[in-house]
């Protein structure tokens, strides 16, 4: 139940790089809620995921308890400080606890409650027998009669006596037996009582969390910790894209000539980059941090830095002087490629970034999905000749704040029903899966599609369920 945070102390690499693969449990979870899996596939999913934990013990190995107390503590930390933070964060755990409960065996179930001191006790053969009449009629009422007789053929050991005040939904729904003060609770129900203990407890936590991390540790672990921490919940856990390496590196992407750029654009450009794109088009400039998310997007597509500046100088010059462009704006261009200041070799914004931004009145940078109106968002799908159906369904997502899914469900509608399976969390990546599914396998714009691959008319098949990504939550 996580009460108590270990004690040992755990070196800071150690602290981030346990913190790291806890996220990608979590960030998996919640991709496969937010796909609409199924219980059964829910727990496949966890169970290939969740390498913390051996499964259905619980006597764990030193090793892997310690790993699995500090990543779960540091990721606490990390998204104790909002209350969205705070909400993801709860419903991801509590999924994770679920599965691992019910991995337990009765026994171990029962030792586990025993252990954390839930007054939750199976029943015994005596106490049974007293109720048993009663637990008949109360399951008959609830369910079908032969799935009422399996229940109450597992005897005593089927029940579990808990407080009833623990179960006051059940209590209301009269869909559970009460008498002198206890609630006869099946042991299929059981799962549910326990992680709905675990996250009143978890969320009472969460917000003492965020009141030590205010007060102490913001400031007391500025220039240690506290980075760290501050980068966990806006950590990009996929490939790096745009940085030195080649098409074919492991930061690469596709190499994309100045000539190919206007059909790349209309094809393969996610609705982040089109649009900024577009409104360089009409507007002929775009604010700071609008050509920073640009510039960097064409970048990690493998537009070069020499066709980059001649595209940002071409637009920017049919509204002012070259001199002006090159006082004022062609130095940001080279600096985004790593050629001034730093020299850092930067890499484009990811999901995460986008969706962190909010941007101002003119300014066009950050996520579609978060910051256009329902109106605008309309008719931007509009404008890839998705059908209206897609279209409504796309806008409740974002309405939800799903954004990542939405716009995994925009990149369905216009490839013809294939999707992106690992979810959509960066708009280079939206980019290359794009030229994949439309048979693109050349670094040129004007290559023959590689075999088997023909252009999908955008728009011309119905998307399949959602099937993306990271929150924003996260």
């Amino acid at each position: 139940m996580y009460a108590h945070a270990p004690s040992k102390e755990v070196a800071l690499e150690e602290f981030e790089l346990y913190a790291l693969e806890r996220m990608r449990v979590l960030k998996a979870i919640d991709d496969g809620l937010s796909r609409g899996k199924k219980p059964a596939e829910m727990e496949l999913l966890i169970t290939k995921e969740d390498k913390l934990l051996t499964r259905g013990s619980l006597h764990l190995e030193d090793e892997e308890t310690r790993k699995d107390e500090v990543s779960h503590f540091a990721l606490r930390l990390a998204y104790c400080r909002t209350e969205e933070l705070r909400r993801w964060f709860l419903a991801q755990e509590c999924a994770l606890f679920r599965h691992r409960f019910r991995q337990l065996r009765g026994a171990q179930q029962a030792a586990f409650l025993q252990h954390n001191g839930l007054d939750y006790h199976p029943i015994d053969a005596k106490e049974f027998e007293r109720v048993r009449a009663d637990l008949h009629n109360t399951l008959n009422g609830m369910m079908r009669k032969d799935d009422a007789n399996a229940a109450l053929a597992n005897g005593a050991s089927g029940f579990y006596a808990v407080p009833f005040e623990e179960v006051s939904d059940l209590v209301r729904g009269r869909r559970v037996f009460m008498s002198g003060g206890k609630a006869y609770v099946p042991q299929d129900q059981l799962a549910s009582l326990v992680v709905g203990a675990f996250r009143s407890r978890l969320s009472k936590a969460l917000v003492v969390a965020s009141r030590r991390w205010a007060q102490h540790v913001a400031g007391e672990e500025k220039e240690r910790l506290a980075p760290v921490v501050l980068s966990l919940s806006k950590r990009y856990l996929g490939r790096d894209y745009g940085k030195a390496g080649g098409a074919n590196g492991e930061g690469g992407g596709d190499v994309v000539t100045l000539k190919d750029l206007n059909g790349a654009a209309a094809k393969s450009f996610p609705l982040c980059a089109k649009n900024l794109f577009n409104m360089v088009k009409k507007e002929h400039h775009l604010r700071h941090e609008g050509r920073r998310q640009l510039q960097l997007y064409l970048k990690g597509i493998g537009l070069s830095l020499e066709e980059a500046m001649l595209f940002w100088k071409t637009e920017f010059c049919k509204k002012i002087p070259a001199e002006k462009f090159e006082k004022e704006y062609a130095y940001a261009v080279r600096h985004a490629y790593g050629k001034e200041g730093k020299r850092v070799d930067y890499t484009p914004h990811t999901c995460m970034k986008c969706i962190s931004a909010n941007p101002g009145p003119g300014e066009h940078h950050g996520c579609p999905y978060k910051t256009f109106g329902e109106e605008s968002l309309r008719a931007a799908l509009g404008g890839l000749q998705i059908t209206g159906r897609q279209v409504n369904e796309i806008v409740d997502k974002a309405k939800g704040k799903h954004y990542q899914i939405a716009c995994g469900m925009t990149f369905e509608a216009v490839h013809g029903g294939k999707s992106i399976e690992q979810g959509v969390q960066h708009p280079n990546q939206w980019f290359q899966e794009s030229r994949k599914a439309l048979g693109f396998g050349g670094k040129d714009e004007n290559d023959a599609p590689t075999p088997g691959g023909e252009p999908v008319t955008p728009g011309t098949a119905t998307a399949r369920p959602a099937r993306p990504s990271v929150p924003a939550s996260a």
